[in-house]
């Protein structure tokens, strides 16, 4: 472990081991710095062993901590790749978690099963962190810094709803419904027609519950179905943040409904993480330990991967990309300070240690990454070749 930081190029660490010595690394008059505290010395065989992945369960264990979680892990985005944790043990344990993962795959059945092991944890854990106006579970779009996470949710519904172009006449049809926070904003506001498909159970639920609430069940129609699956057709077509749950094998067949879905003039919006097309060919063969512990079957995708499946499957074009990824650290920043300050609502709810250990490191872990600029989250808006606003 120790050679392997002795590349620590961006920043200072230090490490802190339980007989009270001490091990610097990195540049000694750096500004950004952060201290990781060593329970138990056992962590530097488990990180010979399994690498990166390791290192995560070895947090989730208690084995090691932080005095900022989030500034030491954007150093660790920062020198990642000089890092190399991987030992060759280490990179056996990867062919296991890889050919484990590759059988996670999103055919119909796997991605029901992928989807219920993260979104089916239970609607009131994601209460406890989102906000309750929409139970956005996707990047919010900050006007300032002062503004509130429901002004800044509101007011990515509302940017979305404006690419969409959306009118009184419109029927929307929306690939992942979430909780149901779009539909409600689009029907609401625009006075159109929505169907919303999720394969949830619990998203589901509370999906029909909110509209239900709303006062909105005349409008809104959510159905238990695999986008693959969907029938008709439609004026518009959304779909924010589910893109990552496709998978690389079938980037072209989410594509190909999105063309059959969409009405020859129709325009269609879709909001997904993604990342640099220069890291993409490796990703797609590795396992880091969010597909592992947190979203198992996700692909997160880069730009040029979306636009060759798109280009080679349907006669779709893009007519504007923004990037809003820059807003995504501030949107987990108050996701992972509103779990904090819920943790023992969490324990009463069921949800031990482990599982707050596990869901910090998650948070903090996304939130570095958006602020180092490492990931992107794209707002893509298409529509047919040729097509024309009505």
């Amino acid at each position: 472990m120790l050679s392997g930081l002795r590349r620590w190029q961006h920043g200072h660490l230090t490490l802190r081991f339980p007989d009270g010595d001490l091990a610097a690394f990195g540049d000694a008059n750096a500004t950004d710095r952060a201290t990781v505290f060593v329970r138990d010395d056992a962590i530097a065989r488990r990180l010979i062993l399994g690498g990166e992945i390791a290192l995560g369960d070895a947090y989730v264990e208690g084995l090691w901590d932080a005095d900022d979680l989030v500034a030491l892990l954007r150093l660790f985005v920062r020198n990642r790749a000089s890092l190399k944790f991987n030992s060759p043990l280490a990179r056996i344990a990867q062919l296991g978690s890889w050919i484990d993962e590759r059988l996670r795959s999103n055919t119909k059945d796997g991605a029901q099963r992928n989807v219920h092991a993260h979104y089916d944890l239970g609607n009131d854990l994601y209460r406890l962190f989102l906000d309750p106006p929409t139970m956005a579970y996707s990047c919010a779009v900050y006007g300032s810094p002062e503004e509130t996470l429901e002004q800044a949710q509101t007011r990515k519904l509302e940017l979305v709803c404006s690419k969409l172009e959306l009118a009184a006449g419109d029927h929307l049809v929306e690939i992942g419904s979430g909780w149901g926070g779009l539909a409600i904003h689009a029907a609401r506001t625009r006075g159109c027609r929505v169907t919303t498909a999720t394969v949830s159970r619990e998203q589901l639920a509370l999906a029909r519950e909110r509209i239900a609430e709303a006062g909105l069940s005349d409008r809104i129609e959510v159905v238990y179905c695999d986008y693959r699956d969907l029938p008709g057709q439609y004026d518009k077509l959304v779909s924010i943040e589910m893109f990552e749950q496709v998978g690389h094998r079938f980037y072209g067949d989410f594509f190909a409904t999105c063309a059959r879905l969409l009405k020859p003039n129709g325009i269609g919006v879709m909001q997904t993480i993604a990342m640099p097309d220069q890291d993409y060919a490796a990703y797609l063969k590795s396992v880091d330990w969010m597909q592992r512990r947190i979203f198992p079957g996700t692909c997160l995708p880069s730009l040029r991967a979306m636009l060759e499946a798109m280009t080679k499957r349907t006669d779709l074009v893009i007519r504007h990309v923004e990037d809003i990824g820059p807003h995504y650290a501030p949107t987990l920043r108050a996701w992972r300070e509103r779990f904090l300050a819920r943790r023992e609502d969490a324990a009463r709810l069921g949800y031990d240690r482990a599982f707050a250990r596990t869901w910090e490191l998650y948070l903090a872990f996304s939130e570095a990454s958006f602020a180092e600029r490492s990931l992107q989250d794209y707002q893509l808006t298409f529509a047919h070749v040729g097509a024309r606003s009505e």
